[in-house]
Formats: structure tokens, sequence, C-alpha cells
């Protein structure tokens, strides 16, 4: 059975308020197939956040945490974030020991998402960092390889722009997960947008992301429902073609 295109939508509750939170999962359910909680409102509000959002919608979970740490401290957090029965969690692809430590806390019941490079990072960010020549004149060597990191470290996927998924699935099979940030309609207009390496939602699920995390051209639209509802039509098209 083919996949609906709201099955994509991953929406970031990236409140600062509860009740904001509150509005938007009751708004969004049965419009979205994930939910993602980040650092703001989960430092905010701690696991009762993830309680509420089971509680009102039948959608799954994403707790972007982008945990970074030792490995034995970065294995008893995943133990405790597995407690949640949350459906992924991000973790920095920094090593494969710590990865590796984060997938044995998920303890098969929490996917681990490897985080290759934040969508706000351009070469001369990469560059400024210290990195080699090679990944600074060449973004997705970097990608490639802390995707090759996470995946030997039994990861369930990773998050990465729309322009590696290609390349990712192609390398690692289609069971390796490639969820992609930085989703900007066409007929959407942001402005101060802090995204760099972006891609539309049809681009993303032709190119073969997974998920597709979109969040403030639903949030910021006159009418948030319709909007999820025409980035789902467009990828229902773009997997059609």
């Amino acid at each position: 059975m083919q996949k609906q295109g709201k099955e994509y939508i991953v929406f970031p509750l990236d409140f600062s308020s509860l009740k904001e939170t509150r509005d938007f999962v009751k708004m969004l359910d049965g419009q979205v197939g994930m939910f993602k909680i980040g650092l703001e409102l989960f430092i905010d509000q701690g696991p009762a956040v993830v309680k509420m959002v089971k509680e009102m919608s039948g959608a799954r979970i994403f707790l972007d945490l982008k945990l970074h740490d030792i490995s034995a401290t970065v294995q008893r957090a995943m133990a405790r974030v597995a407690d949640l029965n949350v459906d992924l969690v991000t973790v920095h692809c920094s090593s494969v020991s710590m990865l590796k430590k984060a997938v044995d806390g998920g303890q098969g019941k929490t996917g681990v998402l490897g985080v290759t490079l934040l969508t706000d990072n351009d070469a001369a960010m990469v560059d400024a960092a210290g990195f080699k020549n090679d990944f600074v004149d060449d973004l997705q060597k970097l990608v490639m390889l802390r995707a090759r990191m996470a995946k030997d470290a039994g990861c369930t996927g990773i998050v990465c722009s729309g322009n590696e998924a290609a390349t990712i699935k192609k390398r690692f099979g289609p069971s390796f997960l490639a969820v992609t940030p930085g989703i900007r309609p066409k007929w959407a207009v942001l402005k101060d947008d802090d995204q760099k390496r972006v891609t539309t939602p049809g681009q993303a699920v032709k190119l073969g992301s997974d998920l597709i995390v979109i969040g403030r051209p639903i949030k910021d639209a006159d009418d948030p429902v319709k909007a999820a509802q025409m980035v789902a039509a467009e990828i229902d098209s773009a997997v059609s073609e």
C-alpha cells in the first residue's frame, strides 16, 4: 500500500507555550504523520509534553534532542527516552562509539537518527569549524562520512538535506531512513529564513526522503490545516509521477 502524502510530514512543535502546542496538535492531528518535539519545548515541559501529545493524537513522535556527550551518558539518556515510547530521537554523528551506545540505549523501542550536518550550515561555516578542505569544497562528502558512521552503528537513519537523500538511499539502502528538514514549498514566503540547504516537499520525496520536517510554512499560514493539505497533495503528486 502506497504511503500517503501526509504520512511524510513531520510538524515541529517549536512553541514556547503549552497552549499553543496543544492548539496545533489538536488542529493538525490527522493531517501530519509525526510531531517533532524539540529542545525548547522539552526543556520547558519535560516528559509531560510527550504524554500530552500521545493522549491528543495518533501521530508518531520524534524527539529532537540532538544528544551529544560521552558514550555512557548518551546511552543512559537514550534508555530514559526509550521509556517514553517515542519513535525517533536525534543524536549527533560525532563518533561511532557514541552512536552505538545510543542505539543500545534505545533498546529496540526507539530509533536513533544521526544528525549529519545542520541545515543552516554552509561551506563557510564548515570551513570556520576547522574541517578539511575536502569537506569544505564538497559538503556531501562530510554528510556521507557521517551517514556511514550512523549506518555502521546500527542507527535507524539520518537527518540530511534533500540534496543528499538520493545518494543516501542508493548507498545505504531503502530501509535506512532519510529525514529531511529545510523544506520550503514554492508558495511559501518567509521572512528571515534561517535555512540554507533547502528543497521543496515534492523534490525531497522524489529524491528519496522518507520524512520531511516542515514547520513555518504550515505554522505561519493563514490556514495551517489547508497548508498541511497542500504539502500532502504536492507529495502525493510527486510520488505518483
